[in-house]
């Protein structure tokens, strides 16, 4: 089988020289010259001679019975034993010239020159593809670069614009504003003062009309007369003496303080009495 092989490539690569042969020399070289032809022509009978004789051989080879069991594997181990006895006698053989006809060699030579600019042809026209492919990438990339760049500058000149603006802030400004803010609070708190007190003088009034019976029940003469004042002062002296004095919070329980109205504030934890003075009482300090 190896041998087959190796005539066989000795073969066509005669039959490829001769008909190269007879196109490439100039028409008086192959009429004058005729031996470097007939040199072939005897070579390559002589190889088809013993193709024939091989193929010979083979045809009366009996055929391999492959066992049924790991056909596939059987068929693998062949063909690696196969390629690697074609390795071998490749490392062994050494080329051999053709011809030792010069006009032959000459055509030889000249057919693998032409073989050869052929394949840098294609390669050259392939590397010309592909330098045209990364200079069109290149200037792709490089109108993004500068769009970026663009993009960057604008938000550069934004950013030192605002800089500008913001240090063009005075602090009469920055003053101005926080006195408009307070002003604002300010008057927050007036209207919730004053909706405080509104609620407090419809739900919680002056106790005219329970002032006779309370001094008949506490034994005060009718005489003495007495001017209550109604819950909303009450809770605005406690504010006012808590947030004034934080350290001494405690105001005196006065006459005109209704004693109901006191025992309101003390039942539901508005205001304390003094640990040691019963007649002081302060605001429950929410605001802690």
């Amino acid at each position: 089988m190896d041998n087959l092989d190796e005539l066989l490539k000795e073969t066509e690569q005669l039959a490829r020289h001769m008909s190269m042969y007879q196109h490439d020399i100039p028409p008086d070289l192959v009429t004058t010259d005729s031996q470097g032809n007939e040199e072939l022509i005897q070579r390559y009978e002589e190889l088809w001679a013993q193709v024939g004789q091989c193929q010979s051989q083979i045809m009366m080879m009996e055929p391999e019975v492959l066992p049924d069991s790991d056909v596939q594997l059987v068929l693998q181990m062949m063909k690696v034993k196969a390629l690697t006895a074609e390795y071998e006698q490749w490392q062994e053989t050494s080329p051999e010239i053709i011809s030792n006809n010069q006009d032959i060699l000459l055509a030889a030579g000249k057919e693998e020159l032409q073989t050869v600019d052929r394949d840098l042809e294609m390669m050259l026209s392939t590397v010309r593809a592909e330098n045209k492919k990364l200079k069109s990438n290149l200037e792709k990339e490089q109108r993004w670069l500068a769009e970026q760049e663009e993009v960057f500058e604008a938000l550069k000149g934004k950013l030192e614009e605002v800089k500008k603006q913001n240090e063009n802030i005075s602090e009469k400004s920055a003053f101005q504003e926080l006195k408009n803010k307070l002003k604002k609070l300010k008057n927050y708190k007036e209207e919730l003062l004053t909706a405080f007190g509104e609620f407090l003088a419809e739900y919680f009034p002056v106790p005219d009309e329970h002032t006779r019976s309370f001094k008949k029940k506490k034994g005060v003469s009718e005489e003495s007369h007495v001017e209550w004042v109604n819950l909303h002062v009450i809770l605005e002296t406690l504010i006012n003496q808590l947030m004034n004095t934080p350290n001494d919070p405690y105001i005196i329980i006065k006459d005109e303080y209704w004693p109901p109205y006191i025992e309101l504030l003390l039942r539901y934890g508005i205001a304390l009495r003094h640990p040691a003075d019963a007649q002081r009482i302060r605001l429950e300090a929410f605001h802690l």
